[in-house]
């Protein structure tokens, strides 16, 4: 299709658009203060969807391979991991009320963006390609906290909401780290040292004596290719699904050690996600067509759900009556009713849907 060179031209053409558009009524649909946020990895898109009516209402453009997406708590903005194999080093970022791109949020050094978190007013990523978590504060513009995990592929992300455990997944060293922020004493002057007689003391160190910050890590060695994972309501336990094992690791997070190995057959799994009401566990696989349903008290399977030939993206609805599921080869997103169990419906939110968030305004 050939555009019109001319500026006039230009300038003619879009109010000529902006008429037949005013005249056959068509206007834009507002974001709603509710909205189920979808990648397409092909289109490169982020969609709004309207969680009532399940139909997308804006799509916005995101940088090449995107993975994961989350909105800030006032649901104004939204952030995309661009992963690129653990190559790429930027965060997409969308105006939802506007449903337009933002300049992007180069990561730098920290390449390979992908598990995402907002907590604390802030944007925490993991750094798969510099096996590190860091987070990004959009009041100052700077990523203003880095934290090595020492660990390959660190993939996933969970931030408390007091900000004081983190967890992820680190998929080539099949372990999860657990960081834990805790107090030192301060420094203090060196063990042993006395200034000379008659000398004044030295100065306090910078922070005076007031206890020092810092984090320790707890690494625990679960299944080979472990990615998926998530926290149970009550805080207790980590699941994690180790696709190239089939299994499912269980971590009790007081003692942080595996209580138990599942096998679970879920070869390829991509994803793991509690029911809000804790009891069921739901597992996708990217190799598999069936979304596996285990029960979180027995620790059994209770069902397999046929959904499509593979799935990545899991998430919950938070009012608890559905679970929205990425179905990347059939190029939808399932909605599954959580009572029953049944596939209610389909969104077609663009070809190879994979991430998926809330953005909620209060």
């Amino acid at each position: 299709m050939m555009r019109p060179k001319n500026p006039q031209l230009l300038v003619l053409s879009a109010a000529l658009a902006a008429f037949l558009s005013a005249a056959i009524g068509v206007v834009a649909q507002t974001t709603p203060s509710r909205s189920l946020l979808a990648i397409s990895k092909r289109n490169h898109t982020l969609a709004i969807v309207d969680p009532n009516t399940l139909q997308v209402i804006a799509r916005a453009p995101v940088g090449p391979d995107p993975h994961e997406v989350i909105a800030s708590s006032d649901g104004k903005t939204a952030y995309v991991s661009i992963y690129g194999g653990g190559r790429y080093h930027a965060l997409s970022v969308i105006d939802l009320v506007g449903q337009k791109a933002l300049p992007d949020i180069d990561t730098g050094a920290l390449n390979g963006p992908h598990g995402l978190a907002f907590v604390g007013g802030k944007v925490w990523f993991t750094a798969e390609g510099a096996k590190a978590i860091a987070t990004y504060d959009p009041v100052s513009a700077k990523i203003d906290w880095i934290m090595g995990t020492g660990q390959n592929r660190t993939h996933m992300l969970y931030v408390t909401p007091d900000e004081k455990q983190i967890y992820t997944t680190n998929v080539s060293s099949a372990t999860v780290s657990i960081l834990e922020k805790v107090a030192l004493p301060s420094m203090g002057p060196p063990p042993g040292m006395r200034p000379p007689q008659g000398s004044q003391p030295p100065p306090p160190p910078p922070g005076g004596n007031q206890p020092r910050m810092d984090w320790n890590e707890t690494v625990i060695p679960v299944g080979k290719g472990d990615e998926g994972f998530d926290v149970s309501p009550d805080g207790r336990q980590l699941w994690t699904a180790n696709a190239q094992d089939g299994t499912l690791s269980v971590v009790d997070l007081t003692t942080r050690m595996v209580t138990a190995t599942l096998d679970a057959k879920t070869f390829g799994a991509n994803r793991l996600k509690f029911t809000p009401d804790g009891k069921l566990v739901l597992i996708s696989s990217l190799g598999d067509g069936d979304l596996v349903i285990y029960d979180a008290a027995s620790r059994k399977e209770f069902k397999r759900v046929k959904i499509g030939h593979g799935a990545a993206g899991i998430l919950m609805d938070p009012e608890g009556n559905r679970a929205f599921i990425a179905c990347s080869p059939d190029n939808y997103v399932v909605v599954l009713d959580l009572k029953t169990l049944a596939v209610t419906g389909h969104i077609d939110v663009g070809d190879e849907p994979d991430g998926l968030a809330w953005a909620i305004r209060p």
